[in-house]
């Protein structure tokens, strides 16, 4: 539906009668208006650098959902450093299922865009019933797979899983959010098959790190994609970090987005200008190894301060997740003026131990798997944790029912 205003002006400059629907004021079909209108579009001048394509809006993982300017450019130089990375897509004969949604970058560039460009087949999903995907890889001789950690995890477990064969897939890969060592290993000795792990953001126009095909590291994301530059900085003053440090991520690139929508006082913390090229703070804290390979460890906002101590949220939810009986966990700070930040774990436990697992249980489990400051102070059982479209665990919904119970 289209809005009356706009369709108004519009057809008053062609002289048009405006089509009504069902008489409701202000809303028109546009099959009708298709029908009603001479193809005649207008000449657009379009300047892939600096015009927009697409305003897609961030997960809102840490912070308030930002709308992120991508102009053409962006988008198409992202599909071609895909394309360049992993060389073995093939143009015209890969077949891709689309089951992840179009509105998040991963389904928008990666799998949408990039089958698109390359005249490959889409089946595409309503909704992504794992039945439905599991029987129409084998039928259609689905050629690459990309899923989210959620996904990945659910399937090493489901009984049908092995209705597929996984070592014939050119490439099963794994974004949106970071895939725990456990899953990987599982899936490993499920299905004989490797998942390759990459790294983007809806700033970077979807992807800036993967691994390659045929050196894929387990735990790390990979290395930067052609004509992406990565560097690691400290966080506090911007100063560069050796190799082996752990810092906040920037990025160069032709994919990086043009900024914020009207946002201009985020814009002005995220870039950085260094000997004239201008970089995008990532707001992730990782490290580089010695042969380039980046590791992530945590975003900057999650980043927990105890008592000076600097303690890494997602490496107490690895612990935590190697229990056998958790499910799923989501790690926060918790303010607290005496040490800083407290630490708080909010676990959702196999059905089978809901009742038989006690918090208690939990926090000797965490004293005997991690340094002493690293213990949570406090450990809370739930149904189920607040998680994005994508499956990822929103820390920041849980930061905020904290502050709604204050």
């Amino acid at each position: 539906m289209i809005g009356k205003s706009i369709l108004r002006k519009a057809y008053s400059e062609l002289e048009v009668p405006l089509p009504r629907l069902n008489e409701k004021d202000g809303f028109y079909r546009m099959k009708d208006l298709i029908k009603k209108t001479n193809p005649n579009p207008p000449a657009v001048d379009i300047d892939p650098a600096v015009d927009l394509a697409s305003l897609p809006y961030t997960g809102g993982t840490t912070a308030q959902p930002k709308g992120v300017m991508l102009t053409h450019r962006n988008l198409i130089a992202c599909q071609r450093e895909i394309k360049a990375a992993w060389p073995i897509l093939e143009e015209g004969k890969e077949v891709v299922l689309a089951f992840l949604p179009f509105y998040h970058i991963y389904g928008q560039v990666v799998v949408m865009l990039s089958t698109i460009l390359d005249g490959g087949t889409m089946i595409l999903f309503t909704t992504p019933d794992i039945d439905d995907i599991l029987y129409s890889m084998e039928k259609y001789q689905a050629s690459s797979f990309f899923g989210v950690p959620t996904f990945f995890e659910y399937l090493k477990e489901y009984e049908k899983t092995d209705r597929v064969n996984w070592k014939r897939l050119k490439m099963i890969t794994c974004g949106a959010d970071t895939l725990h060592k456990t899953t990987l290993e599982d899936w490993t000795r499920r299905t004989n098959s490797t998942i390759t792990e990459g790294y983007g953001m809806t700033e970077t126009s979807g992807v800036s790190h993967v691994n390659p095909l045929d050196g894929s590291r387990p735990g790390s994301f990979g290395l930067p994609l052609p004509n992406v530059t990565a560097a690691i900085i400290d966080p506090d003053t911007n100063e560069f970090l050796p190799v082996g440090e752990t810092g906040e991520m920037i990025l160069h690139g032709p994919n990086m987005m043009q900024g914020y929508w009207n946002r201009d006082e985020d814009n002005k913390n995220i870039f950085l200008d260094v000997d004239g090229m201008r970089f995008m703070k990532t707001g992730d804290l990782v490290r580089m190894d010695e042969d380039g390979y980046f590791i992530f460890y945590d975003r900057c906002k999650d980043l927990i301060k105890y008592k000076g101590y600097s303690v890494f949220a997602r490496e107490i939810e690895e612990v935590l997740f190697k229990h056998p009986q958790v499910k799923a966990v989501g790690v926060i700070g918790v303010p607290d003026p005496k040490v800083g930040q407290y630490i708080k774990a909010n676990i959702v436990l196999n059905p089978e131990a809901r009742g038989k697992v006690s918090e208690e249980d939990m926090a000797n489990y965490c004293k005997e798997n991690l340094a002493h400051y690293k213990v949570p102070k406090v450990v809370e059982f739930r149904g189920e944790l607040p998680k994005t479209d994508v499956g990822k665990i929103s820390r920041r919904e849980l930061r905020e029912e904290l502050s709604e119970e204050v």
